[in-house]
């Protein structure tokens, strides 16, 4: 366990001097995200209680890194998925998933940050080979998720939770508004969706095929993602 995590924080200190070179500035950090798509304006917030992801983010979007890139992964009443550069040029009916920067961002598991609908969350490989959490440095999804019943989030919490209680609060959340309550604690989320989250829904509703799983038919693609100020 050492060892992987001393190999993990050194492939993400590899990754972050590789950034350097994309300068943020202090008013990056007062700006937006808006990502232009083929469906559709996504504007995004970043969380602040998340540093790492929420900086590896900006730098990723000023360097146009998500230009072009398509939502590769999308399960109706779940979630959409992007940031594999990869899926630039690529050809319909291949397999997309396992692309990025070549680094990893260290977990930002937040208490008060949780899977409801309109969560920017960071994608990552299983606890198998990553039992520290580390996010993809690239890839992430927006949830798009849907309604839970108490006895559905009961079973959720035994089954998925380990044993962790979703608070009344939160519950009530997930009954009326809806999200994945299964992912949290286990992937970090670092934003949210301030407009476009019919363009969330849009996107989550496409047809997608068997094989590669859960591709859309049509790409549906970021074609621009940029910092812009930000209304309120």
């Amino acid at each position: 366990m050492r060892s992987l995590l001393l190999t993990l924080i050194l492939v993400a200190t590899l990754g972050a001097s590789a950034q350097q070179n994309v300068k943020l500035k202090r008013r990056d950090y007062k700006r937006d995200v808006e990502l232009t798509t083929t469906e559709g304006r996504i504007v995004l917030r970043l969380s602040d209680s998340t540093p790492y992801h929420r900086d590896n983010f900006l730098r990723l979007v000023k360097s146009g890194y998500y230009d072009s890139v398509l939502f590769h992964r999308v399960i109706k009443g779940f979630m959409i998925q992007s940031g594999d550069p990869n899926s630039r040029r690529v050809a319909a009916g291949q397999g997309l998933g396992n692309g990025g920067p070549g680094y990893l961002i260290p977990a930002e598991l937040r208490a008060t940050l949780f899977h409801r609908k309109g969560v920017l969350a960071a994608a990552r490989e299983g606890d198998g080979p990553n039992p520290l959490r580390y996010s993809s440095a690239s890839q992430f999804y927006i949830v798009q998720g849907r309604t839970f019943t108490d006895a559905e989030m009961d079973s959720i919490e035994v089954a998925r939770l380990q044993g962790r209680k979703i608070p009344p609060d939160r519950r009530a959340i997930y009954k009326s508004t809806g999200g994945t309550p299964q992912l949290d604690g286990n992937y970090t989320v670092f934003g949210e969706v301030l407009e476009g989250l019919d363009v969330v829904d849009r996107i989550a509703t496409t047809p997608t095929s068997t094989a590669p799983r859960d591709r859309p038919v049509t790409d549906m693609r970021i074609l621009k993602a940029r910092l812009v100020k930000r209304k309120v």
